[in-house]
């Protein structure tokens, strides 16, 4: 039999994303043309999974989640005794001691360039222009990310010849691919909803793009061109012409129903209570990582976050702590970060298992030997917990929103030397909703911090702190690392089949 490229990618879509139920032994026996993998082809379901491709690399707590919140201040995964040890995962990814084979690292980098290929295949079969133009923002999302965690991303054109190793983009290369790739499609993209490719969210991965830029130019000392902080602000302002709203209650954008009443959501995955678009959507993780066995709902008492940086928030903060309907008065169970003696709905002080108080302290380490290894570190409940639809829960998976709009906007004028009068005001419009007082002044060390008060949880803090030339810095149970923690190790497998790869420095 003879094999046509088109047919290779083709069987690589049924192979990655199992789409296609019908016989294939009949047209395997004979050569199978474009014409015919058409026919039997939807582009519909292609694009969606693509999307089903996103689900384990950016939802599960072991990918990309855990490479952009472990890796810094935000978030620590203690040895609790005999709990939570993975041999070491969680250890090495907060204290930067990783190496070229961390299984969770190797994954991710994997999944990421599923998606890459999906959405590259879609385009090998005669999609509309509104198709294409998802397909291509999709591909544009996942290189960036990949991009942004190992600096090296492999593409192919549509098309390409699968036995060959696809080229490789390294640094700006990726982010001008992402930027030419998303400008040229926004035209075609439509603008709603926002649990879809939008043009909304294709001005937020540019938004990101253009400010990155200087991190993907130089990663240890990054520069800002005046034209790409620029390019930010216009942005910024196109987006905000579209009616987004900072949320009243700032915990309506992760809550069950967010895809309802969110004003600010612009770009999520979807997740519908008795289905998915991928295999169970696991957004309950996000609660299940870090809630102990014995607050409602059961968690797997996990990860924490850590003293340097919850101590940064105002008390006053309901980003810090808050009460949330359908959640406290049902289980006891505050929202934001839990510190202290935990209650039941009825105020009944809960304990820990072998009894004693479950009190949540501040005090944490990485490996956790003594009596109080299930109460040590202060958790956090970004999204409200959803009690009503087992495992495939209500609420979607928030990847962008208005509030780091108007941040990347306040830094972008701070960084291009504009109004400091007009970056704080920007900030204030979200301090005003959260209960803290209006600044009166802010500098970039302060615009870092805003974002932490934000946008913590949500996986933004590596590439911030990259950014901010922080990532390198010491914290509690971290020491200062080294350049090459910049970027993660090309995984051993991806090097052995494609010699357009090279290992990072110093892996």
């Amino acid at each position: 039999m003879k094999i046509t490229n088109k047919f290779i990618y083709f069987l690589g879509a049924a192979m990655f994303l199992s789409l296609f139920s019908c016989d294939l032994d009949e047209d395997l026996q004979e050569d199978l043309d474009l014409s015919q993998a058409l026919e039997i082809t939807e582009v519909d379901a292609l694009i969606q999974g693509t999307y089903n491709a996103m689900h384990s690399p950016f939802i599960d707590q072991s990918r990309w989640w855990a490479a952009s919140q472990h890796t810094t201040d935000e978030t620590i995964g203690p040895t609790r005794a005999g709990d939570w040890d993975d041999n070491g995962v969680w250890r090495v990814l907060h204290d930067h001691t990783w190496n070229a084979d961390h299984a969770f690292l190797g994954d991710t980098f994997n999944e990421l360039l599923q998606v890459v290929f999906s959405a590259t295949n879609v385009l090998s079969f005669q999609p509309t222009a509104a198709q294409a133009a998802e397909a291509r923002f999709l591909r544009a999302f996942a290189v960036f990310a990949v991009a942004d965690g190992w600096g090296q991303v492999p593409v192919r054109e549509p098309g390409e010849n699968l036995l060959l190793p696809p080229q490789v983009l390294t640094g700006i290369e990726a982010v001008d691919f992402v930027i030419s790739e998303t400008e040229a499609i926004m035209n075609d993209l439509p603008d709603a909803p926002v649990t879809a490719a939008n043009k909304d969210a294709a001005r937020v991965l540019l938004m990101k793009a253009y400010l990155n830029k200087g991190a993907f130019t130089s990663r240890s000392s990054p520069t800002f061109e005046a034209s790409d902080l620029a390019q930010v602000i216009s942005l910024a302002d196109q987006i905000a012409a579209n009616g987004y709203e900072v949320a009243d209650n700032f915990y309506d954008n992760f809550a069950p129903s967010n895809g309802t009443i969110s004003t600010e959501n612009i770009f999520t995955y979807e997740n519908i209570p008795g289905r998915s678009r991928g295999t169970g959507n696991n957004v309950r993780s996000r609660w299940f990582c870090t809630l102990h066995y014995n607050n409602n709902p059961s968690g797997w008492n996990g990860f924490a976050t850590i003293a340097d940086f919850y101590d940064k928030f105002d008390d006053a903060d309901v980003r810090k702590s808050a009460d949330y309907d359908g959640v406290t008065d049902r289980s006891g169970l505050k929202v934001g970060f839990l510190e202290g003696q935990q209650f039941d709905e009825n105020g009944t002080a809960l304990t820990d298992r072998p009894g004693n108080p479950l009190v949540f302290t501040k005090d944490i380490k990485l490996i956790e030997t003594e009596s109080n290894f299930e109460v040590t570190g202060v958790r956090v409940i970004k999204y409200p917990p959803d009690y009503d639809n087992g495992d495939n829960v209500d609420n979607d998976l928030v990847f962008y929103r208005y509030s780091d709009v108007l941040l990347m906007k306040a830094e972008a004028i701070l960084r291009n030397g504009g109004s400091t009068a007009e970056a704080v005001a920007l900030v204030n419009q979200i301090r005003e909703k959260r209960g803290v007082a209006d600044l009166t002044t802010i500098d970039l060390d302060g615009i870092l911090d805003e974002r932490g008060f934000e946008l913590y949880w949500e996986g933004h803090r590596r590439q911030d702190l990259i950014r901010f030339g922080k990532y390198l810095d010491a914290y509690t149970q971290k020491p200062v690392s080294g350049t090459e923690r910049l970027f993660f190790p090309i995984p051993s497998t991806a090097l052995a089949v494609n010699p357009n790869l090279s290992q990072n420095p110093n892996y």
